[in-house]
């Protein structure tokens, strides 16, 4: 039986970044409750040409690939910066070539990050609807991270960390129930592949 594959994708502008660290987090919680194979992108692997793309035929090669990992897999995970209270617009403009059809029933667990908690709500209000017009099957547990959630990079709050085992909790038990399944591997053994695009 194959592995579920996994998909995250943040909208950070820079690397290392804060919501790239909240996404790195996520899928290594996620692969220690679960086999995956597991793949992490952010805006920097679309190429500078996704602006300028207005339709899907335009994308550049890298963005295109995005999209396409983003509509074969079988779980997303996902996160932006907070910009002017929402996503960013090139993490939606990413979004809207995704095929709709392709992401009905998907499990997505969402993040965000921001400068303070008065952003925290952004999950809330702007990714849980954008996912909820796919028909994606987000996650009910939402991850937030703040500046004073970080230390020189690194992820520190007990909080956080406490919402991002919750939510790979979550996702592995979606997955689990669906794919009836697979032997764990025995104690000692890696239970993920993770490959970083970046």
């Amino acid at each position: 039986m194959s592995l579920p594959r996994i998909v995250g994708f943040t909208a950070n502008l820079q690397r290392p970044s804060k919501t790239r660290a909240l996404a790195e987090s996520l899928a290594e919680a996620v692969g220690a409750h679960l086999r995956a194979d597991i793949r992490l992108f952010d805006m920097l692997d679309a190429g500078t040409g996704l602006g300028a793309a207005w339709s899907r035929d335009l994308l550049p090669l890298p963005a295109r690939r995005i999209v396409e990992a983003i509509e074969g897999a079988d779980a997303l995970i996902v996160g932006s910066p907070v910009y002017k209270g929402a996503y960013t617009g090139l993490f939606k403009h990413l979004f809207d070539f995704v095929d709709p059809a392709a992401l009905v029933g998907k499990p997505v667990i969402l993040s965000a990050t921001g400068g303070g908690p008065r952003h925290a709500l952004v999950v809330e209000h702007s990714l849980r609807p954008l996912f909820g017009f796919f028909s994606a099957h987000t996650i009910p547990s939402a991850v937030y991270g703040s500046d004073a959630d970080f230390r020189d990079g690194v992820l520190v709050d007990p909080g956080v960390k406490a919402r991002i085992a919750d939510a790979a909790g979550q996702l592995a038990e979606l997955l689990g129930g669906r794919a009836a399944r697979s032997a764990l591997p025995e104690a000692g053994a890696p239970v993920s592949t993770f490959a970083s695009a970046g």
